[in-house]
């Protein structure tokens, strides 16, 4: 264990890998769609999803200097995080625009390093979010899917050759790019019929004056800009 983790934090996790041939890259374009298009298998995906929307209030609530006081992830793919400061003002309103527009930031990324060939860098950072979230985590469902999405990384990380590891990389770059548009359309859906009284872009009218709608129309923007940006960037267009 000690060598992986002196290869690993060494010169591995720092150099470059090469990358996959492009039917690679469009097969798992692929299969990421597959995990976000059908209903079925978005309500198991989309906890992925949920993961990177708190993390992102999580972590912009602790850059803007809020105290951080935990982070719950439900069965529903709903999540909840609470921090303590100042009820306005611009640290507020960062942290409540952070959820929508995180997971196509992090896909955004994470394209951005899978073209620099930054593939194992890639997955150890991923390991290393997710294991500080979890020191965040308030409930025993959360704990689950937290530790259960590091595990993943980690037994991709260790146990598998260059090629596995760059088609789960590429996978997961996809899966957020796809994954983090769809929920800004089912926000618009239940909007749309009188539901989510209390989401982000509600609070952030609250907080700022603005429609709500013009909040929604940030989050479209941002996750399909992220999508069209680092689609290109992973198809190397």
């Amino acid at each position: 264990m000690s060598e992986v983790l002196d290869g690993v934090l060494g010169g591995d996790a720092l150099g470059t890998q090469p990358a996959p041939a492009l039917w690679i890259v469009m097969a798992t374009a692929v299969l990421a769609l597959l995990a976000v298009a059908p209903r079925p298998a978005w309500r198991l995906s989309r906890n992925a999803i949920t993961i990177a929307h708190e993390g992102g209030h999580g972590l912009i609530a602790l850059v803007t200097g809020r105290r951080l006081e935990g982070i719950r992830l439900h069965s529903d793919t709903s999540g909840l995080t609470v921090s303590r400061g100042k009820p306005s003002g611009l640290g507020m309103i960062l942290t409540a625009a952070a959820g929508y527009t995180a997971p196509p930031l992090l896909g955004l990324g994470g394209a951005w390093l899978l073209t620099e060939h930054r593939i194992t860098l890639l997955l150890w950072l991923a390991t290393a979010l997710l294991l500080a979230m979890l020191v965040m985590i308030r409930n025993a469902y959360g704990v689950l899917t937290v530790v259960l999405t590091g595990a993943a990384f980690l037994l991709v990380s260790w146990l598998t050759g260059p090629d596995v590891q760059s088609a789960f990389a590429y996978t997961v770059v996809w899966f957020l790019l796809l994954g983090g548009v769809r929920p800004a359309f089912e926000l618009q859906s239940k909007r749309r019929h009188g539901g989510a009284p209390d989401s982000d872009a509600d609070q952030l009218s609250r907080l700022t004056h603005v429609p709500a709608v013009l909040w929604l129309g940030l989050f479209h923007t941002v996750s399909l800009c992220s999508l069209i940006g680092g689609g290109r960037w992973l198809l190397g267009l």
